[in-house]
């Protein structure tokens, strides 16, 4: 039997992270997703912040006294795809100096942990020597082994938008898909390719978020050496690479967003639940 040891670090990445209201949150903006989808109506719960206020029922508030929504169960489950970024960039730093690849599983193992409660199936996808698919199942253990697979992968050649057109190929069903890369992998997305996959899917994006160069001390993981201190030191060059990164960052969200697709940046576990919140909360209304 396999021990769930990703799953358990998630669930207290969620806990630790968030109080109890703020899970529900993110339990509730998760179904949100489904948005437009034929729902069936389940039950009552009580209204949490960023409840939508359509679901309000406000007869049966009236008798309890307390703001209570209807909640609603998708009549049938739903593939959810996490595509993967891989290769030598991924052992890089964030900008909050955490590795980059193990933001990629937590982001990955958050958004699967919620789609398995929800009893939707995960699928997950990356590129090892060739793509590696992983196909759509409905529990923890099987997230468990995606994860695991996906961190003792390696690619040193690997381009993300050659992996989304072979889900245009080879995937066809329809499907809500995270896509998980960083900054380059963004700007290597040919808009093409958006509009192809946007076609037959739900898609949203996270951006994990490269280490600034700044510092005392910064190891280049393509070039494998370091780079010299006078220009980490060099204030006007800091500044110059911010501005870059920024504008960059920019162009490529626009380029997503003209295609109804949400990103958001993410640097920290600490930070993955709060981000996958606003990710989902604004995925609703991102074709409105």
């Amino acid at each position: 039997m396999i021990k769930l040891n990703y799953i358990n670090k998630i669930k207290a990445n969620i806990s630790i992270t968030s109080n109890q209201k703020t899970s529900n949150i993110l339990d509730g903006t998760y179904k949100s997703i489904i948005q437009g989808k034929s729902m069936n109506f389940e039950n009552l719960r009580e209204y949490v912040i960023n409840d939508d206020s359509k679901d309000i029922d406000w007869k049966s508030s009236a008798r309890s006294r307390k703001l209570l929504v209807r909640q609603y169960i998708a009549e049938k489950k739903h593939n959810i795809l996490l595509v993967m970024d891989n290769g030598i960039k991924m052992d890089a730093d964030t900008d909050k100096l955490e590795k980059k690849k193990e933001i990629a599983l937590y982001s990955a193992g958050t958004l699967g942990y919620l789609a398995i409660k929800n009893n939707d199936y995960v699928g997950m996808i990356y590129h090892a020597k060739k793509p590696e698919w992983k196909p759509f199942k409905y529990n923890l253990y099987s997230l468990e082994q995606y994860l695991c697979d996906y961190e003792n992968s390696d690619s040193e050649d690997n381009n993300i938008n050659d992996l989304l057109e072979y889900i245009v190929k080879k995937i066809p069903k329809r499907k809500i898909v995270f896509i998980i890369t960083d900054m380059s992998g963004m700007d290597n997305i040919r808009l093409s390719t958006i509009k192809r996959l946007s076609q037959t899917s739900d898609v949203s994006l996270i951006n994990i978020n490269d280490q600034y160069m700044t510092g005392m001390e910064l190891y280049d993981i393509s070039e494998k050496n370091y780079i010299p201190k006078i220009f980490l030191q060099d204030k006007k060059l800091n500044e110059l690479e911010k501005k870059v990164r920024k504008e960059l960052l920019d162009k490529n969200i626009q380029k997503f967003k003209k295609n109804g697709i949400v990103v958001k940046s993410i640097s920290s576990k600490q930070e993955i639940a709060k981000k996958i919140i606003e990710l989902l909360e604004e995925h609703k209304y991102a074709n409105k």
